[in-house]
């Protein structure tokens, strides 16, 4: 098989996913028990493979209408600073483009220190617009 990066417009199986969280650190941020409904739920999936290996994940989420999140941006450490992430985001930008309405709000979430990878596909920080989350724990919003 080549070893080159090839881009796969689907969603990541379970077990890809899995895999990616595990390869980044986010097992312990991750339910695993429902990961599986919710990859269904995508509006829009990207992996990146090399060789027989998936190396890189991202996808869409929302409505489909007026709001859209991109979620899971992934890439194992070892094929990180390799274009991995350019190619996901580019995918993403295309889906976008082609189902993303006039005035739809598309947002995400940047690791500490990752701001400037994403500045340079339009996303920013937007005065008088504050973004904020919070996780369930134990039934509880924090």
């Amino acid at each position: 098989m080549s070893r080159e990066y090839n881009v796969l417009d689907r969603t990541p199986t379970f077990t890809e996913y899995k895999k990616l969280c595990a390869a980044v650190g986010w097992e312990d941020y991750m339910n695993f028990e429902v990961a599986e409904d919710s990859l269904k739920q995508s509006l829009f999936g990207v992996v990146i493979q090399y060789g027989d290996e998936i190396v890189g994940m991202g996808r869409v989420v929302g409505d489909g209408k007026i709001y859209f999140y991109i979620q899971d941006i992934a890439v194992k450490p070892e094929h990180q600073n390799k274009g991995v992430g350019n190619k996901i985001m580019a995918a993403i930008q295309k889906f976008l483009k082609e189902n993303a309405p006039e005035k739809s709000f598309v947002g995400l979430f940047a690791a500490s220190g990752k701001e400037s990878f994403y500045n340079k596909f339009g996303f920013n920080k937007h005065e008088g617009m504050t973004g904020m989350f919070g996780v369930v724990h134990n039934s509880e919003l924090m």
